[in-house]
């Protein structure tokens, strides 16, 4: 394996997931981060040295198994623990009536406000750091880089992430 690509932009808990990957196998590669998991599929090679990663709490997990299961075999599966999860905002911010969350994180806040889904943890942080919401739910990471304060923190969450490499030949 040469290649992952997973969700970026950077500071997501799959693109930790993708390094740890490559550095419990002590093996050189390259982390390729998208908007969308699926984003990956549209430039990666069906040679079998490239890959998707994914984590078994994606809402589309199962579209992605399923619908590629002509060009993409699920090879490896670990557990690591995520980022802290965290709860965040401005440090300016006064009472929290929005959240932009990722959708797998978005119980943690249900009864909090008002809630919009994001892409990733990190684009959730700068969504929030930008002004367009109150709050975040968001990896503790994301919202350091972003400069945000954190509200709660809910800890690291105990993962499993799966890796789907491309069939030889397999193409589009």
């Amino acid at each position: 394996m040469a290649t992952i690509h997973t969700l970026g932009p950077s500071g997501t808990n799959l693109e930790k997931a993708a390094h740890r990957w490559f550095a419990d196998r002590r093996r050189q590669g390259t982390v390729v981060l998208h908007g969308e998991v699926e984003d990956g599929l549209d430039v990666m090679k069906f040679d079998g040295t490239e890959a998707i990663l994914a984590c078994a709490v994606y809402p589309r997990l199962h579209d992605l198994v399923f619908s590629n299961l002509h060009r993409l075999e699920m090879a490896d599966s670990f557990i690591l623990d995520t980022y802290d999860m965290v709860l965040a905002t401005r440090p300016d911010q006064g009472p929290v009536t929005t959240i932009i969350t990722h959708p797998a994180p978005s119980c943690l806040v249900a009864d909090r406000g008002t809630i919009t889904y994001a892409s990733s943890n990190s684009v959730a942080a700068a969504e929030c750091a930008a002004g367009r919401y109150d709050a975040c739910v968001t990896t503790g990471q994301a919202a350091q880089a972003e400069g945000l304060r954190t509200l709660e923190n809910f800890g690291p969450v105990p993962m499993v992430f799966t890796l789907h490499v491309g069939k030889v030949g397999a193409g589009c």
